[in-house]
């Protein structure tokens, strides 16, 4: 009986199966690093978040039809799931002062329906700089430098005015397509073009919302969705995949 359950130590152990990172993670850790490298400091906060920081300290008014914009969560009067990173801002200017320069990643949530672009949870980064005399000029250079490390060289940039009630002036950013190289898909919805994100020069009742001086600083500030950076750099046409636990797509980064 012992003869028939010794043990052969001569044998190769059983390799034991090695994970990696997320797709997502691998993207955020590299915007991060990006942005790092160009002076700015991450910071993070709650998911769970007062109006307050969600909405009105950022120019969302109580009723106003701005906040139609963003379908959301609440957890309780008062008390939401964060619809952006942008709190993570005002909590920063309060605390930190001027000059000021952060990006701010992590989950935000939307009640919205999925799609090939759009899921109730995704992840956000979004960036701020406050000092004296920052222009429009700084914030296109920071962001062409950004799109340039993380797509390479020659990679097509849009820039076009659009609304954000946080900023004034607002654009948007987009990138052309790496799906269809600009000939329309149903990803870039047939235009050759998909929006990667939102920025413009920081509103003055915002700066005023995080104790800042209006008339000594002024600063910009962006926010851009982190799934849609793989979905673009390696052609992926469904946000979806990203969560559906399929190893055969996740292995594949």
């Amino acid at each position: 009986m012992a003869k028939e359950e010794r043990i052969d130590i001569t044998l190769p152990g059983r390799p034991l199966p090695t994970g990696r990172l997320h797709p997502i993670t691998q993207a955020l850790e590299e915007i991060c690093d990006i942005f790092i490298a160009m002076g700015f400091q991450v910071v993070e906060g709650p998911e769970v978040e007062y109006d307050y920081y969600n909405f009105e300290a950022l120019n969302f008014p109580k009723d106003h039809p701005a906040r139609d914009m963003q379908d959301t969560f609440y957890v309780s009067e008062g008390v939401v799931l964060r619809t952006h990173t942008s709190p993570v801002q005002i909590r920063a200017m309060e605390k930190m002062g001027v000059p000021l320069r952060i990006v701010a990643p992590g989950k935000v949530y939307r009640y919205e329906a999925s799609d090939a672009t759009h899921i109730p949870m995704f992840h956000q980064i979004e960036g701020l700089a406050i000092d004296k005399d920052i222009t429009m000029a700084d914030l296109k250079g920071t962001l062409y430098e950004f799109a340039r490390r993380f797509f390479g060289e020659g990679r097509q940039v849009r820039f076009r005015c659009d609304y954000f009630p946080f900023v004034e002036p607002g654009v948007e950013m987009a990138i052309g397509c790496l799906v269809c190289s600009g000939s329309g898909c149903r990803l870039c919805n047939d235009t050759g073009w998909i929006e990667i994100l939102g920025a413009g020069m920081v509103h003055p009742r915002v700066l005023q919302r995080g104790g800042i001086d209006p008339e000594v600083y002024n600063g910009f500030a962006f926010g851009m969705g982190i799934e849609r950076m793989p979905m673009l750099r390696h052609g992926i046409d469904d946000i979806r995949l990203f969560y559906g636990s399929d190893l055969r797509f996740l292995r594949q980064f």
